[in-house]
């Protein structure tokens, strides 16, 4: 298989059809090779239309999901960016590469470590192993906050963790009613919200909860 036309046709066919049409998000997508941040054995999946198992019972997301949060959440390369939910790695390069400086949670030690031997080349990736599912209790505040997985209830805890016009990147409700949202802070005690789509994602988790949730 040719992946470099595999990955063409995946932002042709699959991404710019689904209305992500900025020509920063699909560049960036067309230039990142999404198959290094797989498994050797499911290098010809990578750019498919599905959600990949990464291990740990997770997965990546449908590549026009990435493309379509990325361009909603329009990072600047001035801001900081914190990301719940490191999972393979690929989100957090695209970030990376749009960002000031990204810190990066993941719950998963496998994942991370593998994450982490695909990202050496960036300098401005912070790895973080912990429970990120409703706070990250680091007393920062970001400009960008995404969470790769559900949650039932936007988390308050997020929603202060933004600067003043921060955005919060998250997919809340229960299934299979859930919607992709922007929440963005225009005040100090005020946040507007942007619904993007309806969707069905796996939720996050934290260590006493048996489930599952995927992981860009």
């Amino acid at each position: 298989m040719n992946l470099d036309q595999a990955r063409f046709f995946m932002v042709e066919q699959q991404i710019r059809p689904w209305d992500v049409l900025d020509p920063k998000i699909l560049d960036l997508l067309q230039e990142t090779p999404r198959h290094l941040f797989v498994e050797k054995e499911n290098e010809d999946l990578a750019y498919s239309d599905i959600e990949l198992p990464i291990g740990s019972e997770q997965a990546m997301m449908f590549p026009r999901v990435e493309g379509r949060l990325l361009q909603a959440v329009d990072i600047d390369n001035s801001e900081r960016v914190l990301e719940i939910g490191t999972g393979s790695g690929y989100l957090t390069a695209l970030i990376a590469k749009q960002a000031q400086s990204v810190d990066t949670v993941e719950l998963h030690i496998s994942l991370q470590e593998s994450a982490k031997s695909r990202l050496t080349s960036f300098e401005n990736i912070t790895f973080h192993t912990g429970d990120g599912c409703t706070n990250w209790n680091d007393g920062q505040t970001y400009d960008v906050i995404i969470l790769t997985g559900s949650v039932t209830e936007v988390p308050q805890a997020y929603k202060e963790k933004l600067t003043l016009g921060g955005r919060l990147c998250v997919v809340a409700g229960s299934s299979p009613a859930m919607t992709a949202q922007v929440v963005t802070r225009v005040s100090e005690q005020e946040w507007e919200i942007e619904t993007l789509f309806e969707t069905d994602l796996m939720p996050l988790i934290s260590p006493s909860q048996n489930k599952r949730r995927f992981s860009f």
